[in-house]
């Protein structure tokens, strides 16, 4: 039994699974929105935001521990530069999960994993019509 394992496994081993998180999340900053799997969106999800919130730091150690995980130093540096400062006013849930579809060939949930923009509604608002009253009939 599992009971107090936290993490999901993903059908890798502990190397191979770390190594797909840090790809994934180099790849959420890279391209600021990915689609994946939900499973895999979910893990990557508090990563990314503890990666924004050194960023938002912004000294040296920051830097250099997200150097350290993410697979890309132009990402590295784009974090620092564009990413982070967008969140500063912000304390925290700098990214967006939205459930997609499911995927045809395996029939696994599908998510975009995305960064927030400031600004932006987290829903939009739908327009409805009022309802009529259904008639009765005499």
């Amino acid at each position: 039994m599992r009971h107090k394992k936290r993490g999901r496994q993903l059908g890798r081993d502990t190397d191979h699974r770390r190594a797909l998180f840090r790809n994934l999340v180099t790849s959420l900053f890279e391209h600021e929105r990915i689609e994946t799997t939900a499973a895999k969106a979910k893990e990557i999800r508090g990563i990314a935001d503890k990666m924004i919130t050194l960023g938002k730091q912004g000294n040296l150690a920051a830097r250099r521990r997200a150097a350290a995980y993410l697979m890309n130093p132009e990402t590295v540096s784009k974090l620092f530069a564009e990413i982070a400062p967008r969140f500063n006013q912000r304390p925290g849930g700098y990214t967006r999960l939205i459930r997609t579809r499911v995927r045809i060939g395996d029939g696994a949930k599908m998510a975009v994993v995305e960064l927030v923009v400031q600004g932006q509604l987290n829903k939009p608002k739908k327009t409805e019509k009022p309802r009529e009253a259904p008639e009765k009939s005499p």
